[in-house]
């Protein structure tokens, strides 16, 4: 805490976040923080610079920090991303779509293609919850004659999971293990006001609901989608 309040505006970072997340089995020597702008002082930690965005930092303990996610991303170029991960998961830090979310802003960070390779490989119990969950959607997405949508792609910062660019419509599907942790699922309800804000509409689905109404759930998807073309203009294609 002393190191952040030397510093106006700093955050705990990268070994000293891994270490607060409990990402690290010990404490490190040095202490890390970031800092938007620069400063020349000689510190007995060390600092790093960059602007951070509002959802790379949270606090722990009171004490200002990089999310796990960033923690990750900083450290990803010097230290074994895959073990982060591993390490993220156990503790219930792991929020893919948030990972996901900022590799895709945060392009030219020298972490940033070791994590997106790491993250590729890494095949956690939620991944492959949510990859049942997604088939099983789109099977009966298809058999109800629906248009086919984008799966996984990123619009506007966030990876969404059924994307209908015409209508401007898309379905998030939801287990508890996607989201990771109780945390990131209360931040959810900004990802959608932030979609609301770009003309892009977004429902959740759980796998509990689609288990139980399949025949439902899908009609009233529909029912979304025909409202949305006759509400909305032709939209831009995803870059």
């Amino acid at each position: 805490m002393a190191a952040v309040l030397a510093r106006p505006g700093a955050v705990a970072s990268h070994r000293t976040a891994a270490w607060v997340h409990g990402l690290l089995r010990s404490r490190p020597g040095t202490i890390h923080v970031t800092a938007p702008t620069r400063q020349r002082a000689k510190r007995d930690f060390v600092v790093h610079f960059a602007r951070l965005d509002c959802d790379d930092v949270m606090t722990v303990d009171g004490i200002p920090v990089t999310s796990p996610a960033r923690t990750v991303l900083d450290l990803a170029a010097d230290e074994s991303p895959e073990r982060l991960l591993r390490r993220a998961e156990e503790r219930e830090v792991l929020d893919r779509r948030r990972f996901e979310a900022l590799l895709a802003r945060t392009v030219g960070h020298r972490g940033n293609a070791h994590l997106a390779a790491a993250l590729r490989l890494y095949k956690p119990e939620a991944a492959t919850l949510r990859s049942d969950l997604e088939k099983r959607f789109r099977d009966l997405v298809l058999a109800a004659g629906l248009p086919r949508p984008q799966t996984n792609v990123v619009v506007e910062g966030y990876e969404l999971d059924c994307y209908w660019e015409a209508e401007g419509f898309a379905v998030e599907l939801d287990t508890y293990a996607t989201h990771g942790s109780p945390t990131s699922f209360e931040r959810d309800p900004k990802r959608l006001d932030d979609l609301l804000l770009v003309g892009i509409e977004a429902i959740r689905v759980t796998d509990v609901r689609l288990e139980r109404e399949p025949r439902q759930t899908i009609a009233r998807v529909a029912d979304h989608l025909a409202r949305r073309r006759a509400t909305v203009g032709p939209r831009r294609s995803v870059a």
